[in-house]
């Protein structure tokens, strides 16, 4: 007779193919971030310089983590936890590990909140290209070059009119209306059908359809022929596809001196390779004992890397340097994406099917990276709960809609996008370093890479528990502690209605000044005029002549900074009230099911007491 307690837990799934696995996993991964985050990113940031402290950052922080994720995952399977706090908490039975899992679970959920709507900008804009609708908002605009101000102002016009951006709740007059419920239907549908069903049958067929699009895509952007612009004193200028790869990817190496680019780097890397999200201890949990952890990781990685630097990194930029010129070559993920592209696709022979095809694989980039958001969740639930399949989806399709609602209807300025966007962000590196901090210190750093190299196809590097137990925590914390310097600041006082409206009044002044210079001075010269002109901060009075005509806009920016700082407000404390209420919930799991699960398995498996 069996002395093993009788436990009711949900039937666990293994993966169909180490295809399967890397398919799913690099799915993860490759999303808007490599389409549309890194090409901003090195554009803005030193062009093939910024390759330097990116390369870096891969091989100190994204292969490391990957790896030390991809280890505990399949050693949590090997416990029967396939979710972020039953994998931590089974390697670290003390409090520290709850409050770590509380966060693995948060950031894919909220992540997840604010994703799901730019999924359905995606499959608006597809819709609207292969059905004519994006063609109609360029009607009477001819495609020749110097009408390209135009185009980027209709297009803009556009995207403000789809995701509505223009005022709180206008988001509710556009299709998103029912496109955002449409992807909610696609991604749990999915993800209802479990993970080999589900999540690795829909990956296989789309990660393969995604990136034969994007190669067609970039055969077509390579090919374009040059375009010829006049400019105002009646001379030519040639521009070609040639010199927009230049544009792209010659180097500033002055840009090396910045923090801001290194900082830039490393948090396309967390962005772009999913760690610190705790998708990956999710999905590697539904590895068996013995599959190979180092060069499957490696191979997914590959595939993400492949996907962002050779598809994502020559098309948009090399187009929009080609058909709008470097001076709307430029700029963030979402103009890029939604202003920039639309525009390059009016200019573009062939452009209703390109646009169609381009915004239909960033559809399925956001569906393949939506699911993995999903799955640890409904993992915790079965496994810390005892719920089954379908109640698991039914309580995650609750939670998931209470809180992608707000983000969906404070639309105004995409307030509460950013704001989520940037803590869940912040989260993820946190979440990140004490992911390594237990596989380095509390595992240990040896003993884990032991762990890692069962079953490998080739064993890590020597050196690697030297990298994780000392390398890549310290270059986790000088990034978290910049990230925080950097970045916070402005966030946190954009949640204080004066104080961000005085922000946005200034900031109007500073781009008059920044505009009225750019042509004639360097960006250090600008700097200091801005300087003189405003001071260090605030709103000098009287205004200096030169910024005087525009105080009615800068007016009205301050009150647009007021109203939404409320916003800016309430999202942060909902991602302290969801870090606590999910801190509790992992808690309460872990002392109950959890902990009853993990002396199952001890029990089974004696070999777990080793590790």
């Amino acid at each position: 007779m069996s002395i093993v307690p009788e436990l009711d837990m949900p039937k666990k799934e293994k993966w169909g193919s180490k295809m399967g696995v890397i398919l799913a996993v690099a799915g993860s991964a490759v999303g808007l971030g490599n389409f549309l985050r890194f090409p901003s990113q090195a554009a803005n940031n030193g062009g093939g310089a910024f390759m330097l402290p990116y390369l870096i950052s891969f091989l100190v922080l994204g292969i490391p983590i990957c790896w030390c994720e991809w280890t505990m995952g399949r050693l949590g399977g090997r416990f029967g936890q396939n979710n972020g706090p039953g994998i931590l908490f089974a390697l670290w039975q003390r409090g520290p590990s709850k409050v770590l899992g509380g966060v693995t679970l948060l950031v894919p959920v909220a992540v997840y909140f604010y994703y799901v709507i730019v999924e359905a900008w995606c499959l608006d804009y597809a819709i609207a290209f292969l059905s004519g609708g994006i063609a109609e908002q360029f009607d009477g605009l001819s495609r020749s070059a110097d009408s390209a101000g135009e185009v980027i102002s209709r297009s803009g016009e556009y995207f403000g009119t789809v995701v509505g951006s223009g005022d709180h709740g206008d988001s509710l007059e556009s299709r998103l209306i029912w496109l955002v419920p449409a992807c909610f239907v696609i991604n749990f549908f999915i993800i209802y059908r479990g993970v080999t069903k589900g999540i690795e049958i829909f990956c296989k067929f789309a990660m393969p359809l995604l990136i034969g699009c994007a190669c067609i895509i970039l055969v077509r952007a390579l090919t374009l022929p040059d375009v010829v612009v006049v400019n105002p004193n009646g001379s030519e200028t040639v521009r070609s596809v040639s010199g927009g790869l230049g544009f792209m990817w010659n180097p500033q190496w002055e840009k090396l001196s910045d923090p801001s680019v290194w900082l830039a780097a490393a948090g396309q890397i967390f962005f772009t390779m999913s760690v610190g999200f705790g998708l990956i201890l999710c999905y590697a949990s539904y590895l068996r004992k013995n599959d190979d952890v180092v060069l499957t990781s490696l191979t997914a990685s590959s595939t993400n890397e492949f996907c962002e630097v050779i598809l994502g990194g020559l098309i948009i930029i090399p187009c929009a340097f080609l058909f709008l010129g470097a001076e709307n070559a430029k700029g963030g993920t979402f103009g890029l994406g939604f202003v920039t592209m639309p525009a390059i696709m009016h200019f573009m022979p062939g452009g209703q099917l390109f646009g169609g095809m381009w915004f239909g694989l960033l559809f399925l980039a956001a569906v393949t990276s939506t699911l993995s958001m999903l799955q640890p969740t409904i993992a915790f639930i079965e496994d810390g709960f005892g719920l089954g399949r379908a109640a698991s989806v039914a309580v995650l399709v609750v939670v998931t809609f209470i809180g992608a609602a707000p983000v969906f209807y404070f639309s105004g300025g995409l307030t509460a996008l950013d704001h989520t966007d940037f803590w869940c962000n912040f989260l993820m590196i946190v979440a990140a370093l004490g992911q390594v901090l237990v596989f380095g210190w509390i595992i240990g750093a040896a003993r884990g890479v032991r762990e890692a190299n069962r079953g490998a196809d080739f064993a890590l590097p020597r050196f690697m528990p030297f990298v994780i137990r000392y390398v890549t925590p310290t270059f986790l914390i000088i990034v978290l502690v910049m990230w925080f310097v950097e970045e916070s600041p402005d966030k946190l006082r954009g949640m204080i209605p004066q104080t961000a409206g005085n922000m946005a009044e200034r900031g109007v002044y500073e781009d008059a000044i920044r505009g009225h210079f750019a042509d004639t001075l360097t960006e250090d010269e600008i700097d200091v005029r801005v300087a003189e002109l405003l001071g260090e901060k605030g709103v000098p009075e009287p205004l200096p002549q030169i910024v005087a005509s525009y105080s009615e806009d800068a007016k009205a920016a301050r009150e647009t900074a007021r109203k939404y700082a409320p916003v800016a407000l309430g999202v942060f404390a909902g991602v302290l009230f969801m870090v606590a209420l999910l801190i509790v919930l992992t808690h309460i799991a872990c002392r109950v099911r959890i902990s009853k699960a993990l002396e199952t398995a001890r029990q089974v498996d004696r070999d777990l007491e080793l590790v």
